[in-house]
C-alpha cells in the first residue's frame, strides 16, 4: 500500500508553501503542495486574500521536517525587528506559545524559546517533551458541539437528499493528523455511530423517494 502523505503545515500565500517545499527538497523529505481552498472567487484571483495551501509529507519525515525548519529559523531570529508582536509577550503567553506550537509558525516557536531563556526562564527538554505529550492528549480527545451537525443529517437523510450521505460519511471517517503524524479519528465513537446510522438512513430515504416519484 503507497504510503499517504499528510498535511504538514498550512499557508495562506502559495509563495510560502513553494518556499517550504524547496527547503524540504534541498534536505531530500519528499512533499506536495496543494491548494486546498474552499472557495474560488475570480475577483480574487490574483491575490492571496481566502486562499490556503498546505504542504504535505510521509508520517514519517514529520520529524525530520520539524528539525530543518527549526534550524532555519534559528538562523533568522537574529534579523527580527523591535517592534515585532512577540517582544511584548509575557513569560506565561511565550510559554503557550510553545505548549500549542501547531498553531504558530516555526519562527515564532523559536523565538519564545530564546525570549525565555534570555529571560532567565528557559524550558527544559524534559519540560518541552511534557508539554508536547499532554499537547498530543488534548488534541486526541475527540471534536464536541456536533449535535446540531447530526440533526441536520437526519433532517437530510428523512428529505431523501445526498447531503444526507455527505454529513454521515464525514462523521463516520473524517480524521485529523495531530503534530506527530498519527492519523485518528475527529469525532466519538458514539458520533461516528450516528454518521453510519445517517448514511443508512439516507440510502433508504432516497430510494423510497425515487420510488415514490415513480409510482406517483
Amino acid at each position: 500500500m503507497k504510503e499517504e502523505f499528510l498535511i504538514f503545515q498550512k499557508f495562506n500565500s502559495e509563495s510560502q508553501a513553494v518556499e517550504i517545499g524547496n527547503l524540504l527538497k534541498e534536505n531530500d523529505v519528499e512533499f506536495l503542495i496543494e491548494n486546498i481552498s474552499i472557495n474560488f472567487d475570480p475577483i480574487l484571483s490574483n491575490n492571496d486574500f481566502g486562499k490556503e495551501y498546505c504542504v504535505k509529507i510521509k508520517k514519517d519525515a514529520f520529524e525530520k521536517a520539524n528539525d530543518i525548519l527549526c534550524k532555519k529559523v534559528k538562523t533568522e531570529i537574529n534579523e527580527i525587528q523591535d517592534d515585532y508582536y512577540l517582544l511584548s509577550f509575557t513569560n506565561e503567553e511565550l510559554i503557550d506559545v510553545i505548549e500549542k506550537s501547531d498553531e504558530w509558525n516555526k519562527f515564532d516557536v523559536e523565538l519564545a524559546h530564546k525570549l525565555l531563556k534570555e529571560r532567565g526562564n528557559e524550558i527544559t527538554t524534559e519540560q518541552i517533551n511534557e508539554l508536547k505529550k499532554q499537547r498530543i492528549i488534548e488534541l486526541s480527545k475527540p471534536e464536541v458541539g456536533q449535535n446540531v451537525y447530526i440533526i441536520i443529517g437526519y433532517i437530510c437523510a428523512f428529505l431523501g437528499g445526498l447531503l444526507g450521505i455527505f454529513i454521515g460519511w464525514h462523521l463516520l471517517t473524517f480524521k485529523k493528523t495531530l503534530p506527530n503524524g498519527n492519523r485518528i479519528y475527529a469525532y466519538s465513537e458514539n458520533d461516528r455511530k450516528q454518521g453510519n446510522r445517517i448514511i443508512i438512513l439516507s440510502g433508504i430515504f432516497i430510494v423510497i423517494w425515487i420510488l415514490y416519484g415513480i409510482l406517483k
